[in-house]
């Protein structure tokens, strides 16, 4: 495994800059004071406030769509909601009490495993039938490391964590029988220019290459090999600006446009080529207009659309995806959201948006893509998933 260095002041992925909130910075001591006595736990069990799995359920499309929350403000904790015809609805035992502080999650691609980073440890719960959550066989606690964000392969055999002690993507092999991980490497990096701060990493959707966004340190690519697992830095793409920062990353569904959530000076959306080994190339007329501190992005199912947060502006700015993936400004947008938006994602119908909100009012709103308004969001439910403001840190779709 890789060896914890110790908690770290960089920040978690997703987050607003400007996160110098006494909430935030209580949630973090928290998670740091808590995570070196409860690591060791952690790798042995999590007890038995997790609901046993119940196998008698059908499933289907509709029954296993669903989101997780991890919370971390009013109290560290993670819930989960079945989406439906316009609905949210918490699952069976949610929401489930940390004794750590989550700072990012994500399902793998078979839906069947919740991976969460929390300070010092990555965590696995195994996802049942009714969506409730169970520690793995293996114990909740899978590897000892401090990571900002999480993100799988797409054949759901590789995971990988962007660290918040040392400037390295981790990299691990996932048992996908009973969700333990085995270290395969740490891969250094470097920037020419500002500052690393952790922020977000994901992986193309062919799997060959992993992209990180570092804060003011810009981009790195990494080439992924998908039968060894073997990842060498490859590209780095440097903002020259020590008040610029890239915060969030997606990527459209060829594996052709990278999309940045980019925040301070020349702040937008930035729209990039992805080349040869992944070198990036800025379209024309990136990055485009959005409102102040974008740090999350998504794309519809379609690949018509983008969506990015304003953290500071509580809305969220559509656009329209046009020739050599140009945008243009949706109807209506901005769209009013809760406060300090820090996670958006997709649903698997392909029918709704959603929104993660640090600050709350609600902590999770979900929006529906208009049909005759092309790609104006309309909100259609919202839910508490914690005591609101709960604090949410991340949201985690399933496939």
């Amino acid at each position: 495994m890789v060896e914890m260095a110790g908690d770290s002041a960089a920040l978690p992925a997703k987050k607003p800059e400007d996160d110098a909130m006494k909430g935030r910075r209580t949630g973090r001591r928290r998670g740091a004071l808590a995570s070196a006595a409860f690591v060791m736990a952690a790798l042995t069990g999590c007890g038995d406030f997790f609901v046993k799995p119940d196998n008698s359920g059908g499933g289907g499309t509709t029954s296993n769509n669903r989101v997780y929350v991890t919370n971390s403000l009013t109290s560290s904790s993670l819930a989960g909601f079945t989406i439906g015809t316009g609905t949210l609805t918490a699952v069976p035992n949610s929401p489930l009490t940390l004794d750590y502080a989550p700072v990012d999650a994500v399902v793998t691609p078979d839906n069947t495993l919740l991976y969460v980073a929390g300070p010092g440890a990555i965590y696995v719960y195994t996802i049942n039938s009714d969506g409730s959550l169970t520690a793995s066989s293996a114990g909740a606690g899978v590897a000892i490391v401090n990571v900002a964000s999480l993100a799988i392969s797409p054949d759901g055999n590789w995971l990988f964590g962007l660290d918040r002690t040392s400037s390295q993507l981790d990299e691990f092999q996932i048992n996908k029988s009973n969700g333990s991980l085995s270290s395969v490497a740490a891969v250094p990096y470097s920037v020419t220019s500002g500052v690393v701060v952790p922020k977000m990493v994901r992986v193309s959707p062919a799997g060959n290459l992993v992209f990180a966004a570092l804060g003011t340190g810009g981009d790195i690519v990494f080439t992924l090999n998908t039968t060894t697992g073997a990842v060498v830095s490859s590209q780095q793409l440097s903002l020259g600006s020590s008040t610029t920062s890239d915060n969030a990353l997606a990527i459209n569904s060829a594996g052709t446009y990278l999309y940045i959530a980019r925040s301070g000076d020349n702040g937008g959306v930035a729209v990039y080529t992805i080349g040869s080994s992944g070198a990036l190339i800025s379209i024309t007329g990136s990055p485009f207009a959005a409102g102040q501190q974008p740090n999350a992005v998504v794309l519809d199912s379609t690949g018509k659309y983008v969506y990015v947060s304003n953290g500071n502006d509580g809305n969220i700015s559509g656009y329209s995806i046009g020739t050599n993936s140009a945008l243009t400004a949706l109807t209506g947008s901005p769209y009013a959201s809760g406060t300090q938006v820090n996670s958006l994602g997709a649903d698997k119908s392909g029918t709704y948006v959603l929104a993660g909100a640090f600050g709350g009012g609600p902590d999770l709103s979900m929006y529906s893509i208009d049909a005759t308004v092309a790609g104006k969001l309309n909100p259609v439910t919202s839910t508490a998933s914690g005591t609101d403001p709960a604090g949410v840190t991340a949201i985690a779709l399933t496939h």
